[in-house]
């Protein structure tokens, strides 16, 4: 299996890529939804079709991203475990990494409390939360990118 990995590391590479880019999309946007939803709750019409994209972005594009994002960085990790050895700016990458995967179980919360109309968080709460994805991919392009230390 290894050598099949090694083979195909760069294909997989890429699709880790493009998973990581959909995984972060949905990332920086459900919580834009959540503002919506919270500011425009008197809105009964406006929130339901909120609620409508909150779903289909949570289930259909970030979950699945985020799984194939997961998948695909596992299987590079085995196929070249020497990632692990090369330098710390792979472990501050994959620490925030597994933030952002607290950080989507998270919004899954926050996406069931909108759902079910019970909620206490205000807009301007999930517009400081949207930043917490931002900074985590600037400090992953920072790190893979740079790769300071």
């Amino acid at each position: 299996m290894l050598n099949f990995l090694n083979e195909w590391y760069l294909w997989i590479k890429m699709v880790h890529y493009l998973a990581f880019v959909s995984w972060m999309a949905g990332m920086f946007y459900l919580p834009r939804l959540f503002v919506y939803h919270t500011e425009h709750k008197d809105n009964k019409g406006f929130v339901e079709v909120v609620k409508i994209q909150e779903k289909k972005l949570y289930f259909y594009i970030q979950t699945p991203a985020m799984v194939v994002t997961v998948i695909t960085g596992i299987l590079m990790i085995v196929a070249n475990v020497d990632l692990l050895k090369i330098g710390g700016y792979m472990h501050v990458k994959l620490t925030c990494a597994l933030l952002l995967v607290f950080y989507h179980f998270q919004n899954y919360y926050y996406y069931k409390q909108l759902q079910n109309n019970n909620y206490q968080k205000s807009g301007k709460f999930f517009r400081a939360y949207n930043e917490v994805p931002t900074i985590l991919f600037i400090i992953i392009a920072i790190m893979m990118i740079i790769k300071p230390f």
